[in-house]
This record gives C-alpha cells, sequence and structure tokens, in this order.
C-alpha cells in the first residue's frame, strides 16, 4: 500500500479481525477509525445492484460530487474496468482476502488524479447480508469533482497460512425444511 491511510486502517483491521479471516462489523467500531471516516465507505455485497453504497465518508461524496448512500459502486468506474472491479469485489467478499486498487480518474479541472481504493471483508454472519469496506484515498486534493475510475493496478494482500483453515457453512434460506447452505472459509 502506497497511501499512508490505507495503511492505517489496514493495520485497524487486521488487528480488529485477530486470529479470524475478517473481523465482524461490530469488532471495528467509528471511534476506533475516527480520523479516517471521511475516506471510508461500507459497501452491501449485492452484485445484481452493482454492490450499492451503505455508508460512504464525507470527503468520498464530496470528491464524486453527490452523496452515494444506495449508489451503484460499479458504476463509478469506466466500463472497460467495470468487470474488473466486480471480479475483485467478489474475490474480497466471498474468499476474505483483502485488495488493494490503483486508480485513476479525470478530474473537473482537466488533470488526471491518482488514488489508492482498499477494500476489507467482514465476516459473514448466519441470516445477515454480506458487506465489506473500504477506502478511498487520494494521492492530491484538487478543487470539484472527479469523473469515472479506471483501475491501473490492484494486489491481494495475502494473509497468514495458519488462517485458512476448513470451510464453514452459512445457511442462506430455508423453504419448508429444505435448508441451502453456502460454503465460507
Amino acid at each position: 500500500m502506497k497511501h499512508p491511510s490505507n495503511r492505517d486502517f489496514f493495520a485497524r483491521w487486521n488487528e480488529a479481525r485477530g486470529k479470524a479471516l475478517a473481523p465482524d462489523r461490530n469488532a471495528m467500531p467509528p471511534e476506533s477509525v475516527r480520523h479516517l471516516l471521511s475516506d471510508i465507505f461500507v459497501l452491501s455485497y449485492d452484485p445484481a445492484r452493482g454492490y450499492p453504497f451503505r455508508v460512504a465518508g464525507t470527503r468520498v461524496c464530496a470528491r464524486l460530487g453527490r452523496d452515494l448512500k444506495s449508489e451503484n459502486f460499479c458504476a463509478l468506474f469506466e466500463d472497460e474496468a467495470r468487470s474488473e472491479i466486480e471480479d475483485l469485489i467478489g474475490v474480497v467478499a466471498e474468499e476474505s482476502i483483502p485488495t488493494v486498487i490503483g486508480l485513476t480518474a479525470a478530474a473537473q479541472w482537466g488533470e488526471i488524479v491518482h488514488a489508492e481504493l482498499l477494500l476489507l471483508p467482514f465476516s459473514a454472519r448466519v441470516h445477515t447480508p454480506m458487506s465489506l469496506t473500504g477506502m478511498l484515498a487520494f494521492f492530491h486534493d484538487g478543487p470539484g469533482t472527479i469523473g469515472r475510475f479506471g483501475v491501473t493496478s490492484w494486489r491481494h494482500l495475502h494473509q497468514d497460512a495458519r488462517f485458512f483453515g476448513p470451510r464453514t457453512l452459512r445457511k442462506l434460506e430455508v423453504v419448508r425444511g429444505f435448508m441451502v447452505y453456502e460454503g465460507l472459509r
């Protein structure tokens, strides 16, 4: 990770998870990352709706020129980058693998803006929709808003091998005595 804010957020996420693959959402109260909240967001893991924002920090909303709550996260990306970002979100949420992504976007004032996106999973809980968190850190501030993002690079942040044990199961649906289970780590 290049941006110091992303390194700080990752360290706090890593501490909150302890020996688990990912922390529970409740293990990261907003007070613990108060100084980073303006750049943090939470996404619903809902591929059909483009992974909508549950909440987004004020600086993220300001840089994109609007409130992002319930908005399609993938719509923030250029068409050629959209399938790649969808795949990366799937890896983060389903495999609990943190990922850092290099981004570029055209700024309103005509320059290319560079940013770093950190995507971090939350642990899955039975009967609770899956979600993930992230941080969007810009390397330079400037006036106005920015356009759609392009993906320039990405890297999975591999976790210690001791965390990869047998897969656990999560109950998805109950239909008249029939249960559907999805395998998770």
